[in-house]
């Protein structure tokens, strides 16, 4: 899968564009600047957006291309991110260590995504949020992006479930209108999650 993703990243173009999702950009208008991580981060847009806005911006990614070009991007937007290469199922950080954990389009096998889910919540300050944004299984019948295997897909009720510690404050699946960059563009399914970790027991 590295290999793969390293020669998506190769080519000059950014494949999903240099400008943040548009989810992210809007919940992050709602928060305080604080720390944020972005695991599989590709190359760099939404890590470089957070921070700008003046976020502590940590990422991480399996795919060496896609961290050169994040770091390019930041050079050429004045800012700094902490990024590092790492698998999905490896990264290690001090629990409760951010504000803020974004998964965009961050698509894992089954076997794996509850285990991942979990461990990234654990990094959550308490009253900290989830920002999340990913394809559904109805995407399978669009052009607009994400992964042509049904297992890669997700449905609101599996992420509900990989999450249920949190307070949901938005969820659910909708259709989104992405144009981000060649690879995501067009009508899609997507589930969306805005959810914030509790800050006592008893919160």
């Amino acid at each position: 899968m590295k290999e793969i993703w390293d020669e998506r990243y190769a080519q000059s173009e950014y494949i999903y564009g240099t400008q943040p999702n548009a989810w992210l950009a809007e919940k992050l208008k709602e928060l305080p600047v604080g720390r944020i991580l972005f695991p599989a981060e590709g190359e760099g847009r939404n890590a470089v957006y957070a921070a700008a806005l003046g976020w502590e911006s940590v990422a991480f990614d399996q795919s060496a291309e896609g961290k050169a070009k994040a770091l390019k991007l930041a050079s050429e937007k004045n800012v700094k991110i902490d990024y590092s290469l790492c698998d999905l199922t490896l990264f290690e950080a001090e629990p409760g260590s951010f504000d803020v954990i974004a998964l965009i389009y961050v698509h894992m096998p089954e076997e794996i995504r509850s285990r991942v889910h979990k461990n990234l919540t654990g990094y959550l300050k308490p009253g900290g949020y989830l920002i999340l944004e990913a394809f559904t299984k109805d995407q399978l019948k669009n052009t607009s992006g994400g992964p042509k295997t049904e297992q890669l897909l997700y449905k609101n009720e599996e992420i509900a479930g990989d999450f249920q510690g949190l307070e949901f404050i938005e969820s659910g699946e909708t259709i989104a209108h992405l144009d981000e960059g060649l690879l995501h563009r067009g009508e899609a399914h997507v589930v969306r999650l805005f959810a914030r970790k509790a800050t006592t027991l008893n919160d």
